[in-house]
Formats: C-alpha cells, sequence, structure tokens
C-alpha cells in the first residue's frame, strides 16, 4: 500500500494519505488571524482543515476522529459554537477536547483530524 504525503517539509507533511486514511498534522490559525480570538481562530484552523481534505481527495463529512487543544478550556464554548457550525449534521467524528499550551503563545486552538477517503 502506498504513502502520500501532501505539503511535506523537513519536520512535517500536513496531511499523510495511507491506503483510505487522511491523517492530518495539527492545524492552527494562519498567521493573520494568529493572536486573534478562539472564534476567528477556529474559523481559520478549520478553513485549514478543509483544504487539505480536499487535497487529499475527502471532506469533513468523512471525518472519523478530531482532537482539540485549547489553552484556556474556559473557552470551550466559544470554540464549540464554531465547529457546530462546520460539522456535518450526522457525520461528526469522535472527539476529545484538552486543555494545553501550544507551541507559541499567540495560537489558542490546534485541531488534529483523521478521515476516510
Amino acid at each position: 500500500m502506498t504513502i502520500e504525503r501532501i505539503e511535506t517539509g523537513p519536520r512535517m507533511s500536513q496531511a499523510v494519505v495511507h491506503g483510505d486514511t487522511v491523517y492530518l498534522a495539527g492545524q492552527v490559525a494562519h498567521e493573520d488571524v494568529a493572536g486573534e480570538s478562539v472564534t476567528e481562530q477556529t474559523r481559520s484552523v478549520l478553513a485549514q482543515i478543509e483544504a487539505l481534505l480536499a487535497a487529499a481527495g475527502t471532506d469533513k463529512s468523512k471525518l472519523l476522529s478530531a482532537t482539540i487543544y485549547l489553552t484556556d478550556i474556559a473557552t470551550f464554548s466559544e470554540m464549540n459554537a464554531v465547529w457546530e457550525a462546520w460539522v456535518v449534521p450526522g457525520a461528526t467524528p469522535a472527539r476529545a477536547t484538552v486543555e494545553a499550551r501550544l507551541a507559541a503563545p499567540q495560537y489558542h486552538v490546534e485541531i488534529v483530524v483523521v478521515a476516510a477517503r
């Protein structure tokens, strides 16, 4: 079975496809909204996820799992408002949300997903 890598860099690939499974690296907000609200950062992250899924030949209706990292769990409902408007009703993935420090202080949300193709 072949392995396809998308947006490969020296440290990591943004997506890896193995068979009919797509694994995305943790996605943080685009630099133009880094430091903005959790709402804006979540929108940015989800747009990046959609683009990577499309590049891998799939979409958000085929999400299998998601792990969401928040720097402040008090922003859980703010992030959820954006998430719930974005996911496909009836096709929501298994999901966990964790409070964690992220790689840089301007990031408040990081999302990792796995999808079927």
